[in-house]
């Protein structure tokens, strides 16, 4: 699903709209009130959000195991495993599986910590438990209700923010920000912040963490190199700016919905509009893992990690759970 463009800002459709986002909200809350909650025997952290699509979830997730890992513990990812077929629960095999089975971000997540997938996630925290891990990271599940979360983190875009603040389908949020703000523990702000979101969280009371997606240090070098930039994320723009920050030149840019599973037809004619632009092809690590596995070597990926601003302000969060990192 690609974020209509009224989500962005308050108007007479979402006003319209505002009413159905109500019954959704409602319905979301009932769902955490009934929710038969399970409490593993290790700590759980939940990566959540508040809108629909990207807001840099996985990077947060793989840089707290990152962390966890340097500290010696053993944790493992759990998530849902959006856009995959697979059930589960089952533990992610990148040489095995694919996106179509176990969806794009297990996959991003196996390369660092072990990864389960479970569409009833407490089946897959008793799975990864049975298995060595010694504390989750939840990569999504937020809104989920099914398992007990020791520190919740709402991941936010500080360009982004809540869009209008409206709920779906009148804006982009799963619940009114408020109402999370109330469940989370802290808030990652992700990027400048020009949406206000410090201010709000200050009036929640809830602390926030500044960070910011940059290149991996193993990011293809792009400077003046001529690109035909595609990304299936929920903010492609996020994508886009940050090839022109490391001095690529964008000479086509098409964005698709997020978790967009891409035909052969369509990567085939990226390919060959950017060899008749005498450009390279290049898209994130998450939609290249969707590419057909015989075309994906002719597209460039930039990958991204997640740089904390003052990585010690995540320290009393993770005290406060027991957890040492």
């Amino acid at each position: 699903m690609r974020a209509p463009e009224f989500w962005r800002k308050d108007g007479r459709l979402s006003r319209a709209l505002a009413p159905l986002g109500s019954v959704y909200a409602w319905g979301a809350a009932r769902l955490l009130e009934r929710a038969e909650q399970y409490r593993p025997a290790v700590p759980v952290i939940c990566v959540g959000n508040v809108v629909a699509g990207g807001a840099g979830k996985t990077p947060v997730a793989i840089a707290l195991a990152q962390r966890l890992i340097a500290a010696k513990r053993q944790p493992h990812f759990l998530s849902r495993g959006h856009g995959g077929t697979e059930i589960g629960p089952r533990a992610v095999d990148p040489l095995r599986h694919d996106a179509a089975r176990v969806g794009d971000e297990p996959l991003l997540l196996a390369a660092y910590a072990p990864t389960w997938v479970a569409r009833d996630r407490s089946e897959g925290a008793v799975a990864a438990i049975a298995t060595g891990a010694d504390l989750i990271v939840m990569d999504d599940g937020f809104q989920s209700g099914r398992i007990a979360i020791d520190l919740g983190l709402l991941v936010v875009d500080g360009t982004y923010g809540f869009g209008n603040g409206r709920v779906i389908p009148a804006g982009p949020c799963r619940e009114p920000p408020e109402r999370a703000f109330s469940r989370a523990d802290a808030l990652v702000l992700v990027g400048e912040d020009r949406a206000g979101l410090a201010e709000q969280a200050a009036r929640a009371n809830l602390p926030v963490l500044e960070a910011r997606l940059v290149p991996s240090t193993d990011a293809p070098d792009l400077n003046g190199r001529r690109v035909v930039a595609f990304a299936g994320i929920g903010l492609p723009e996020k994508f886009f700016a940050t090839l022109r920050g490391i001095g690529a030149t964008i000479v086509t840019a098409h964005p698709f919905p997020d978790h967009h599973p891409y035909a052969r037809a369509e990567i085939e004619a990226l390919l060959a509009e950017a060899e008749a632009m005498d450009a390279q092809a290049v898209t994130t690590a998450k939609d290249r893992v969707r590419l057909p596995s015989d075309l994906r070597e002719r597209v460039m990926a930039l990958p991204v990690e997640l740089e904390w601003r003052d990585p010690a302000r995540l320290t009393p969060l993770l005290d406060r759970i027991g957890v040492v990192a």
